[in-house]
């Protein structure tokens, strides 16, 4: 397995709508950001990291094939980035929506909730945004400790 970093971002469009499904929301962030894709025999997942004006770094993607999920590539993603950036950046972000299992996914690996935009997914999204059954309204934001 290996994971290393991108330059033809949109070459891997199908995976990346898997967890923003909407092109116009990744194109927002896909050209300002470092994409890392995972690789075993194939490409499995890939995660995208965004540097903030704030100086955080922010988690906008992160996404691995269906029939290898729960096979703990998303994991490594995050532990790949969290340990490239830890001399970089104090904290690292992430949102997701409010229902479903990403919260949980997240606080496993040490992020907690940090602040919740309000009608993010109803107000940015050009349709209905559903995850195990449920619309998704805000987006809540997760933080981990880098250093």
């Amino acid at each position: 397995m290996r994971i290393y970093q991108v330059a033809d971002k949109k070459h891997y469009l199908p995976l990346l709508l898997l967890a923003d499904e909407q092109k116009s929301m990744v194109d927002r962030y896909l050209d300002k950001s470092e994409m890392f894709v995972l690789d075993e025999d194939g490409v499995k997942g890939e995660i995208v990291v965004f540097e903030r004006p704030d100086g955080i770094c922010e988690i906008k993607n992160l996404a691995v094939v269906p029939e290898f999920q729960n096979r703990c590539y998303g994991r490594k993603l995050i532990e790949f980035v969290c340990d490239k950036f830890k001399n970089k950046y104090p904290y690292i972000l992430v949102g997701t929506g409010d229902g479903g299992l990403a919260v949980p996914f997240y606080e496993k690996r040490g992020f907690f909730k940090c602040f919740t935009v309000k009608n993010f997914f109803t107000d940015n999204y050009d349709h209905p945004i559903f995850e195990n059954g449920k619309q998704l309204t805000d987006m809540v934001y997760l933080t981990k400790e880098l250093r």
